[in-house]
């Protein structure tokens, strides 16, 4: 009897002991992470917001007083300089995403839908549709604004038909629909490949139970692809909002924010208030109040559209 309550003892003792031993191999592995996450985001963000609270001019390193949050407070005041250049801007941006979202969600959906089937060349569409993602948005910028030039192709197209041609980049909106022809191009390929790989979970004998009991083709779509890819779409629908809110490469070179800061976003506001005039308080000030905003949408969109029915 005592053998054994000195076993259970020992036995005590040793799970103690392993209860206290932490290992330090998984937080090894999130260590290359948690670097680079706090050096190029954390960081940043936080030296951001205590930027904001300063009149913090590059040109002037030894003027830098303490605002507080007038940087904020002239973001809402009609009487500050900034205000009608921020908020046309942040006009701009959401009539970007009003532009680009539909497409950039629905026909890659479609896409998606076409690339899942069988047939001969399958593969090689697939690598056509996403190869465009894979240049950087100079290349893509660049060759689009070529296109849209006052003699570039489209218009060369329409004068073959008869038509007058068109200032695409000089008048609205012409500029936004070469801007947004240019972005759904590049990227589409992107939410195809996300929406192609969530399709291919789906399983076979849904679709053909469905068939069995008279599903056509557009019923089978609605009612099982959709609800199936809601999760997954809304996702897609999630990042497309983040990406179409930071839009800044293609009005930039296409455009330069033209006609009459008609295509200037808030990023590309941000950039012009921080690098070309200096003043980073009001940039980073920006960029907070952007960044609130985004985290708000995601929230709302989150909220209404991934919420599920309660079984």
């Amino acid at each position: 009897m005592a053998t054994n309550v000195e076993s259970i003892n020992v036995s005590a003792g040793s799970a103690a002991r392993n209860k206290k031993k932490v290992s330090i191999v998984p937080y090894l592995f999130i260590a290359p992470h948690l670097i680079f996450f706090t050096a190029f985001l954390a960081w940043p963000f936080i030296y951001g917001i205590y930027i904001s609270l300063f009149r913090f001019d590059f040109l002037q390193p030894n003027n830098r007083p303490f605002v507080g949050l007038k940087n904020y407070a002239n973001l809402f005041d009609p009487g500050s300089v900034q205000f009608p250049k921020f908020w046309n801007a942040l006009s701009n941006t959401a009539e970007f995403i009003l532009w680009s979202v539909v497409p950039l969600v629905g026909i890659a959906l479609i896409l998606a839908v076409l690339l899942n089937r069988n047939y001969p060349g399958r593969g090689l569409f697939r690598t056509i549709f996403f190869a465009p993602y894979a240049l950087s948005v100079t290349v893509a910028a660049v060759l689009w604004w070529w296109i849209f030039q006052q003699t570039g192709i489209v218009n060369q197209a329409l004068q073959l038909i008869g038509l007058k041609p068109v200032n695409w980049l000089g008048d609205l909106p012409g500029a936004w629909v070469a801007i947004t022809i240019c972005t759904v191009w590049w990227t589409i390929g992107f939410n195809t490949i996300i929406l192609l790989t969530a399709l291919q979970e789906i399983p076979k004998s849904l679709y053909e139970a469905a068939s069995l009991d008279g599903a056509n083709s557009r019923q089978q779509f609605f009612l099982i692809t959709v609800p199936m890819l809601r999760s997954v779409l809304v996702f897609v629908l999630t990042i497309t909002l983040i990406a179409s809110a930071n839009l800044f490469g293609q009005p930039y070179i296409m455009t330069a924010g033209g006609p009459a800061d008609g295509t200037q976003t808030v990023i590309y506001r941000i950039f012009f208030e921080g690098m070309l005039r200096g003043q980073m308080g009001t940039a980073a000030a920006m960029s907070i109040f952007v960044a609130l905003l985004l985290l708000v949408l995601t929230y709302l969109n989150f909220k209404f559209f991934g919420a599920t029915e309660q079984q």
